[in-house]
């Protein structure tokens, strides 16, 4: 088989986390003291890091972005971690990747422990060999570190059947810094235009031709 491993971002490409993350997001805000859009215009903080995003969106200092931060994962940790739901048929997809031997991974900017919970809430993690994130201090959240993070602690060296999936620009953007072919979802948080911009190899907008690539 071509692709013997392939790794998952998590938001956007496993579990749809739009209600969650978006009113965490709009908690740090409103407890930042700064107006808060509507919904649709903080689903861009789905995927990348939320200390690039504050900065990046908001227009906050370094410093500021890690206090919203502090106050996003008040609700998060609370709430929002649960205002999550895997998209339909993931179970099944995962199942038949996982049963014809091939290794999954989990490769996320959300922090470690999250990601970790999310998955064993879900019922997800078992199909999966190892799940990486960030680290709670904001360390390794570029997605290029998670993804190198991931494939040493998973033991995978050959990197020429190894694939990493995602729905927005950085996961196709950290796939290719480390030598990876990449995939990007429709079904998440990214566009055609953004994911193609961004060197995807393939493009897949449902869960049976991502199974087409992955299987080809």
């Amino acid at each position: 088989m071509k692709y013997q491993t392939v790794l998952f971002d998590l938001d956007g490409t496993l579990t749809d986390p739009g209600v969650g993350i978006t009113n965490s997001v709009a908690y740090a805000l409103e407890k930042s003291g700064a107006d808060v859009p509507d919904r649709t215009s903080l689903y861009r903080f789905i995927g990348p890091p939320l200390l690039e995003s504050f900065q990046r969106f908001c227009g906050f200092s370094e410093e500021e972005a890690r206090q919203a931060i502090r106050y996003y994962r008040e609700y998060f940790q609370e709430k929002g971690i649960w205002e999550n739901r895997v998209y339909d048929g993931m179970e099944e997809f995962l199942e038949g990747l996982r049963d014809s031997g091939r290794m999954l991974l989990v490769a996320t900017s959300k922090p470690e422990p999250f990601a970790r919970q999310i998955m064993e809430h879900y019922h997800l993690a078992e199909y999966f060999a190892y799940v990486g994130g960030s680290g709670l201090d904001e360390t390794r959240t570029d997605k290029a570190e998670v993804i190198a993070y991931v494939l040493e602690a998973a033991g995978v060296t050959d990197k020429s059947h190894a694939l990493m999936v995602g729905d927005r620009e950085h996961d196709i953007i950290g796939a290719k810094k480390n030598g990876l072919d990449s995939a990007g979802v429709l079904y998440g948080y990214g566009s055609r235009e953004e994911l193609e911009a961004a060197g995807a190899d393939y493009i897949a907008d449902s869960l049976e031709s991502l199974k087409e690539i992955i299987s080809h």
